[in-house]
């Protein structure tokens, strides 16, 4: 069975800096892309950043040279750095990656349970 775990959200002021962490555990044969989402309250999920295996990123027009993605291979692991937050940012941030499970014929997406970034002005 995949899991992922993230960790590291809070209530931050305006300005502000917080680092999310995402792992994947359990019987993974390989990972591909994995990224961050993001809902608001009565606000649908939106994309916030990807990278891919090979550290290509993607980020939304809305957070572009504030939050920096990045990944640890070794350790099947994916970082969101945010700075210079708003209160615009607050959010239910989830990780999202596709894997393939050990013994299985094709990979799938996995969603984390979602860490809260309260961001107050």
């Amino acid at each position: 069975q995949v899991q992922l775990v993230e960790s590291g959200g809070g209530l931050v002021q305006a300005g502000g800096s917080l680092r999310l962490s995402c792992a994947a555990s359990g019987s993974i044969f390989s990972i591909n892309t994995m990224g961050w989402y993001r809902q608001a309250p009565g606000k649908q999920r939106d994309l916030v950043a990807t990278i891919t295996t090979s550290g290509s990123t993607y980020y939304a027009e809305s957070v572009k040279g504030r939050f920096t993605i990045s990944r640890d291979n070794a350790k099947n692991t994916v970082y969101l750095q945010m700075n210079s937050l708003k209160p615009e940012d607050t959010a239910v941030y989830y990780c999202n990656a596709y894997i393939k499970g050990a013994g299985t014929p094709h990979g799938m997406h996995y969603w984390g349970k979602g860490t809260l970034v309260t961001v107050s002005s």
